[in-house]
């Protein structure tokens, strides 16, 4: 073999694609270059013949030098086998101890496997399976000999998440919206979680609504500025204290007379931009909230509310303290600091434990300040049932992190170095994209028995009736991009163990009694949508998207198992995308492949064969304008057998302009700043939706 074909075969037995098929139907060679870059960040040196030479020598020999496997994940219902290594000839225990307390034992199978010899030493392979009464649950896996032992994480994981049948009774919908960009007259510039409250409550109350879909809420820096997306946040696992609606907290009522006027005259300052069209007022008012919040931590507690805020620290754990403690170092040490590579390195380093006691308040109070978030998610949550929500918040979980943020610090070699993820060349976005955050490690995920990746779903999903997953496609697959790629279009594809991923969330969603949405659009292999389907995962179904060759796809036969709608926030509100906003944008950014009239012409043809979708159906009139337009392509979804619709609340209130464009910075286009305002430009606030005429909503959601 050449070194090449060596160098593909190594890939291969990581994971790594050496071709793959894109957007437009054709293969694609991956380039050596990106295959030794992707290899390097799986620490598989590959740079000379004799490395890979060796290297595919271990990929032989290293199962065999493990007593037990990394980690052994299974299915609630089906065999679940698992190999244990001892000397040849050697008796071997294995045991199983259960989450509950109890302990069983593996049935051994007679299953023969030739021993060989590793390291001078024979090796002998026994397969044990586990027995079927060990119930859905995270377990422990215990071998031993006579001389040594060895333990790994069992997870099993329950064939099918029940939460999605429980919605085959009735068509249900909700709204789908951007947190930050629907604002009340309480609000600080900013939608907060006491708006987020009301929503749902008129939504559920006022609407019919079943959930409230919002953008994730993870936390992005500590202090301003901050980033504006958030789909880019710091970390997944802990919360934006920037939506805190600080009068809501229980303690402002005891702030003293001059404190307390200083915070109304705060919140007074915010009003007018509250009114504001243009733009979001992100850092102003973290910045106002961040100086009456560190005033309110410092008035005492109650003994019953001292106690909850320590119950939660102590049940959040070490995640808490770490990310705690992160925040802290972030307001000493700014990004580009030689201390976070040396003393910093790792929150065990003995410089760190030695800063977070010396931080120890700033510590606490960025505790306390996801203690806050918690308890007004909770009431959020609360107020959507009260209202009669079947469903309520559903949460978004982004596909990843900020590089240098609190996670790529905690985690450590869980994520890749020198990697970040985006997306191949497609239709939408014809140079592909570069998205900025580093992957799971798919080998230390396994390594560290995907505890990163369940505590960090157990706390998403804390206050959630549902969980929308960002490009779930990255649980099956992920596109990495070397740091030294000229374009997102040299990279490929990794491939991560899509049966546990999948299986992990449906057991801590079934945990959480939470729905589960998959945004399953993009490049993929058909056989993904099955799958998801057969686990109980509902899909993503966008009008726009829908095709069956070079036809749009009749809703009639959309998926049951689905969330379907006709916009996503990565395309303009339905008004602006009608008027082709898109298309103009695109061409003023340098986005297009294409010549501009070419491109025109090709986007008109393809709205236009949906519109007909409608006008064939007698829902759509030849002269209707652009609002008749869309609330027609809402009746027309509704024509799908699809479980779930969701309405964007741009497109209730009329909205144009678009909340994101892909390929894009800040210095291009504002993303994720745009406030919700509706066909003449006028701001919508919270309280206005209560009032509002969403009466086709009923008629496009209609069983």
């Amino acid at each position: 073999m050449t070194y090449t074909e060596q160098l593909r075969d190594l890939a291969a037995r990581h994971g790594v694609a050496t071709s793959y098929q894109g957007w437009d139907k054709q293969r694609h060679d991956v380039g050596d270059e990106t295959l030794r870059s992707v290899l390097a960040a799986l620490d598989v040196p590959a740079a000379t013949e004799d490395e890979v030479r060796r290297a595919l020598s271990e990929c032989e020999v290293a199962p065999w030098r493990r007593m037990l496997p990394p980690v052994v994940v299974g299915t609630d219902g089906s065999e679940t086998r698992f190999v244990v290594h001892v000397p040849h000839g050697e008796n071997v225990d294995v045991t199983i101890d259960t989450e509950s307390g109890g302990t069983v034992r593996a049935r051994q199978l007679q299953v023969w496997v030739d021993p060989r010899e590793v390291d001078g030493v024979l090796v002998g392979r026994a397969t044990f399976a586990v027995p079927t009464e060990v119930p859905c649950g995270w377990h422990t896996v215990r071998a031993s000999t006579a001389g040594t032992s060895s333990s790994c994480t069992l997870v099993v994981t329950p064939a099918r998440l029940s939460t999605s049948d429980a919605l085959r009774d009735r068509r249900r919908w909700g709204v789908l919206t951007q947190l930050y960009s629907i604002r009340s007259r309480r609000s600080w510039g900013v939608g907060d979680f006491g708006d987020l409250a009301d929503l749902a409550s008129i939504f559920g109350s006022v609407h019919g609504a079943d959930y409230v879909l919002v953008n994730p809420l993870h936390a992005a820096q500590p202090r301003p500025p901050i980033e504006a997306s958030p789909y880019l946040p710091t970390t997944r696992r802990y919360v934006n204290p920037l939506y805190i609606r600080v009068e809501d907290i229980p303690e402002t009522a005891y702030l003293s007379t001059r404190r307390h006027a200083r915070m109304r005259d705060a919140a007074a300052r915010f009003a007018r931009a509250n009114d504001r069209s243009d733009r979001i007022a992100r850092n102003p008012s973290y910045r106002a909230k961040l100086r009456v919040l560190e005033r309110v931590f410092r008035v005492e507690r109650s003994p019953s509310r001292q106690h909850a805020f320590e119950e939660f620290c102590r049940v959040e754990g070490d995640g808490l303290r770490d990310f705690a403690t992160w925040c802290a170092l972030a307001e000493k040490l700014p990004p580009g600091d030689p201390r976070w590579r040396t003393k910093a390195h790792a929150p065990d380093s003995d410089w760190v434990q030695a800063q977070r006691r010396k931080l120890a308040p700033r510590v606490e109070f960025y505790s306390w300040l996801q203690w806050v978030c918690d308890e007004q998610l909770s009431g959020a949550q609360a107020a959507a049932r009260a209202a009669g929500m079947d469903i309520g918040i559903v949460h978004d979980l982004a596909v990843g992190v900020q590089r240098g943020g609190a996670d790529a610090w905690s985690l450590g070699t869980a994520l890749a170095e020198g990697i970040t993820v985006g997306a191949p060349p497609d239709d939408f976005n014809q140079q592909g994209q570069q998205w900025n955050q580093p992957p799971w490690r798919p080998d230390r995920l396994a390594e560290l028995g995907y505890a990163p990746y369940r505590d960090m779903l157990r706390t998403v999903l804390k206050h959630a009736g549902g969980l929308r997953v960002d490009h779930i496609l990255g649980l099956f697959r992920l596109w990495w991009i070397p740091a030294d790629a000229q374009t997102p279009a040299d990279g490929t594809y990794v491939t991560y163990d899509h049966e546990a991923l999948i299986g992990i969330l449906a057991l801590e969603a079934e945990r959480a009694g939470a729905v589960v949405i998959g945004e399953d659009l993009g490049v993929f292999e058909p056989a993904v949508q099955d799958y998801l389907a057969e686990r109980g995962i509902l899909g993503t179904s966008i009008l726009w998207f829908e095709h069956d060759g070079e036809r749009p796809t009749p809703p009639e036969k959309y998926r049951t198992l689905c969330l379907t709608s006709v916009t996503t926030h990565d395309l303009p509100p339905t008004a602006g995308y009608l008027a082709g906003e898109h298309i103009e944008l695109r061409s003023r950014l340098g986005l297009l492949e294409r010549d501009l009239e070419l491109e025109k012409e090709h986007d008109a043809q393809q709205r236009e064969a949906v519109l007909q979708l409608a006008r064939d159906r007698g829902l759509l009139a030849d002269d209707a304008s652009i609002p008749d337009t869309v609330k027609a392509l809402y009746r027309l979804i509704a024509r799908s057998p699809s479980l779930l619709s969701g309405v964007a609340l741009a497109d209730l209130v009329g909205e144009y302009r678009i909340q994101n464009q892909p390929g894009t910075d800040e210095t291009q286009y504002p993303n994720w700043k745009i406030p919700l305002a509706d066909a003449s430009g006028r701001v919508v606030h919270v309280e206005d939706l209560a009032h509002g005429d969403f009466g086709f909503v009923e008629d496009a959601t209609r069983t």
